[in-house]
């Protein structure tokens, strides 16, 4: 069963949507691939998506709250999102970046060990349907430019600066 609740963010609207197994997407309604992913979603699982609560989706709601007050710098529902081993990897890598820093996607690779897979490691980023909990707006260009962000560039800069400013204040 896919489980559905739409969440309101200070940078818009979005639908999450959970399994048994956690939170499995998490887009921007606005998002141009919104419908397609739900589709993918719902074969995946041979499932219709269901407009219900569920508990992962309430915890997903309570985190995000306390992130964008700031008072939350992690998150501690379970996700299962599709994709490649590879993908895996590198969002699970994604999930080591600390709240409020960023990296290159040259050091993201470096991470990864493997610095020939840059632009596998960008489109890693870019197949990401879990964005915020899977922290992609963390990797940034090189020299700190605001590149790629499925949300659009706007959003990216908002959760950078909302984590900057909360971790600035830590070390006051």
């Amino acid at each position: 069963m896919l489980y559905s609740k739409t969440i309101e963010t200070p940078i818009g609207e979005m639908l999450a949507c959970a399994a048994e197994d956690g939170i499995c997407l998490f887009l921007f309604t606005d998002s141009p691939d919104l419908n397609s992913e739900l589709e993918k979603l719902q074969e995946a699982y041979q499932s219709p998506l269901q407009e219900q609560t569920h508990a992962h989706l309430d915890l997903l709601e309570k985190q995000l709250k306390a992130y964008f007050e700031g008072a939350g710098q992690t998150f501690s529902v379970p996700l299962c999102p599709a994709g490649t081993d590879f993908q895996q990897k590198v969002w699970s890598q994604l999930q080591r970046i600390g709240y409020g820093r960023t990296i290159s996607y040259k050091e993201q690779a470096q991470a990864l060990g493997d610095l020939k897979a840059l632009r596998a490691v960008a489109s890693a980023n870019g197949a990401n349907k879990v964005p915020i909990i899977i922290p992609c707006h963390r990797v940034v260009g090189a020299k700190g430019s605001l590149t790629g962000y499925s949300g659009g560039l706007w959003r990216k800069k908002f959760l950078l600066d909302l984590e900057s400013a909360q971790h600035k204040m830590e070390f006051q």
